[in-house]
């Protein structure tokens, strides 16, 4: 005889609110990243709390980096807050920027790159240069 799961997913996921471009600076840490999402949601921490399936206490200390969060928590806060600062967080901290899922480009990358995208513009004319003489060339006899 088989078991038959009775736990339903009854999470509550509210619409995603947007980080303003100024507060992508503020989550410069997990916990950082927590507090900005709970002070952001409208909620009380005691909601929250509930809504993830931790002790008020647990989210206090997760807010002030004394603790934190396990990942299944950090989810199920994302989905009660409609913010997902943890994961934004987690992907500056990586390196990436959070609008696009891209890398940041260094100063040295954007000029490598500014600079091949000159190359391959003046490439491109040069060809159409030497076309054209060609043709003026092949005109003429």
């Amino acid at each position: 005889m088989s078991a038959v799961s009775t736990d339903l997913n009854l999470r509550v996921r509210r619409p995603l609110r947007t980080i303003p471009e100024p507060d992508l600076a503020k989550l410069s840490s997990e916990a950082r990243a927590v507090q900005y999402a709970c002070e952001n949601s409208g909620l009380q921490d005691k909601s929250i709390a509930i809504e993830i399936g931790v002790d008020p206490a647990v989210l206090s200390k997760a807010k002030a980096g004394q603790a934190r969060l396990n990942d299944e928590a950090l989810d199920a806060l994302m989905d009660a807050t409609g913010i997902e600062a943890p994961l934004f967080a987690l992907l500056l901290r990586r390196g990436y920027d959070p609008r696009s899922l891209r890398r940041f480009e260094t100063d040295v990358e954007r000029e490598n790159r500014q600079l091949r995208e000159r190359l391959s513009s003046l490439e491109t004319e040069r060809e159409i240069e030497r076309r054209t003489i060609r043709e003026l060339m092949g005109a003429r006899a």
